[in-house]
């Protein structure tokens, strides 16, 4: 199995998903992409089960943090994986210390009409302030996150998101984000991460 063929497959689905939610076919149509779905389902599950602890241990195995944070190694990940069929599109970038990303939130995470739904807004600030992470050289966890919502952010745009590393303090780490339409700031995110020996990164729970 090819990292190339699993983003296909995964950009597909995404794809499907959000056609799914973002149009109202009628009931044949309906039933016939039930009858596709679960006949893909069950395809599925006649494969090998994936091991993702292993794929990880793998990854820090052969990469430095940084990398591996954006890489093969974590790119199934439950928000911003590129592998991930449910995952928010992310495209990332960095300026010296500063972390950069286009955030496209699509029709299926839709919550009040035309705006995007609070939950994956803080989701999506969640895995980008991530990335500060890698910068730092230092894996480590969420501990705290909090979003203040500005204005209403809209989906089927692309939205820009800037994080960065304010300060620490001993195990903690605080990063501040913005999310801006165009020029328009419509949301702000301060989040608290905690350091991890890197041994315990994909291994056993952290006893903070």
């Amino acid at each position: 199995m090819s990292d190339e063929a699993r983003f296909t497959a995964a950009a597909a689905l995404r794809d499907l998903n959000h056609a799914f939610a973002a149009h109202d076919p009628d009931d044949a149509e309906l039933g016939a992409i039930a009858s596709a779905a679960t006949a893909l389902t069950e395809r599925l599950d006649r494969a090998s089960d994936r091991d993702r602890l292993a794929l990880m241990h793998a990854a820090i195995g052969r990469q430095s943090f940084p990398t591996m944070t954006a890489g093969s190694g974590f790119s199934d990940r439950a928000v911003g994986g590129a592998t991930n069929p449910t995952s928010v599109d992310v495209n990332v970038r960095f300026e010296g210390e500063e972390v950069i990303a286009t955030v496209v939130l699509r029709r299926a995470f839709e919550g009040a009409p035309g705006r995007a739904h609070g939950g994956i807004v803080a989701a999506a600030f969640d895995d980008v302030t991530g990335f500060v992470i890698g910068l730092l050289h230092e894996p480590a966890f969420t501990g705290e996150l909090t979003v203040r919502y500005v204005k209403p952010v809209p989906v089927d745009k692309p939205l820009e998101m800037r994080a960065r590393l304010r300060g620490r303090e001993r195990r903690k780490l605080f990063i501040e984000a913005e999310a801006r339409d165009g020029e328009e700031l419509v949301a702000t995110c301060h989040a608290i991460y905690i350091t991890v020996d890197p041994s315990r990164f994909a291994g056993a729970p952290d006893p903070r």
